[in-house]
């Protein structure tokens, strides 16, 4: 038979998981600070009569974005250092699908380059950025991480983007190796006082699908356009999801590359525990 205080006890529970989710969508909107005000800078600049080209303007803001949140310590200059690393990364993959027409980016600038706008790897940037500020906020840390071959996927993963007009794509076979290799890996994380985990593998695909609403945004807002979007919107397609799910590793490879330097990046045990870990007090404050 239940009790008053069994009633009492269960929806002490539901209050508190209640609680728990919003802390959790507060933490995330804080980690997407960076991701958030681009789009902002998209959407302003879709709508908003500029003095110079679109492109340009978006570049030099982003510029500044980046600059502001080292200045006020939102990032470190390793972090910073490890975000333009993925610009480069993302500006290289920007150069070649656009050459080979699978997208484009209507408009001129006087920063376009072989038909791509140099602010486009901010875009990739972005995801670094996100990355960084969540592995702070939610005092990240993995376990059972392997980091020569998981590196050595997500290579493979960048590299299948090029090849797969030449040869077969490879990116199935290649993502069940990931998943082999990531099969016992497990990241951390805490909100308010519990310290949760979930699969890493399982990380990427939920970033990666984000990723897929936010590229519906980014096309909407004719930030660039696919093919089949060029007389008229439409979504995205759903494979893109996937694509962008793959490419988180590589996103993820570089900053635990930094956290490794920096001593956040392994959880030592294999259980998640109740109580908050002890650098989480500190999280919200960047490394020296």
């Amino acid at each position: 038979m239940t009790t008053w205080t069994d009633r009492a006890g269960d929806s002490s529970r539901i209050v508190f998981g209640c609680l728990q989710f919003l802390r959790f969508g507060w933490l995330e909107v804080l980690s997407s600070l960076f991701p958030g005000l681009v789009f902002a800078g998209l959407a302003i600049s879709k709508y908003v009569d500029l003095p110079i080209a679109r492109y340009d303007a978006l570049l030099i803001y982003c510029l500044v974005l980046t600059l502001l949140f080292w200045a006020v310590r939102l990032e470190t200059w390793r972090e910073v250092a490890v975000i333009f690393g993925f610009h480069l990364v993302g500006l290289g993959l920007e150069l070649f699908k656009v050459h080979i027409g699978s997208w484009q980016y209507p408009g001129d600038a006087v920063t376009k380059f072989a038909g791509v706008p140099l602010f486009a790897g901010f875009m990739y940037a972005a995801v670094g950025s996100y990355i960084c500020q969540a592995w702070r906020r939610f005092d990240l840390r993995v376990s059972n991480y392997r980091p020569v071959p998981t590196t050595v996927f997500a290579v493979g993963i960048y590299a299948n983007f090029f090849t797969h007009h030449w040869i077969p794509d490879l990116r199935i076979p290649i993502a069940i190796g990931l998943l082999v290799v990531l099969r016992r890996t497990w990241v951390f994380f805490t909100v308010g006082v519990r310290r949760y985990r979930m699969p890493l593998a399982l990380s990427f695909a939920l970033i990666g699908f984000f990723l897929w609403i936010a590229e519906n945004f980014g096309t909407f807002l004719d930030a660039w356009n696919y093919p089949d979007q060029v007389s008229v919107w439409q979504i995205v397609h759903p494979a893109k999801f996937g694509a962008w799910s793959l490419l988180v590793s590589m996103s993820f490879v570089l900053v635990a590359s930094v956290k490794s330097l920096e001593g956040r990046l392994y959880h030592r045990g294999g259980h998640a525990t109740v109580e908050i870990s002890p650098q989480h007090d500190g999280a919200n404050q960047p490394a020296e």
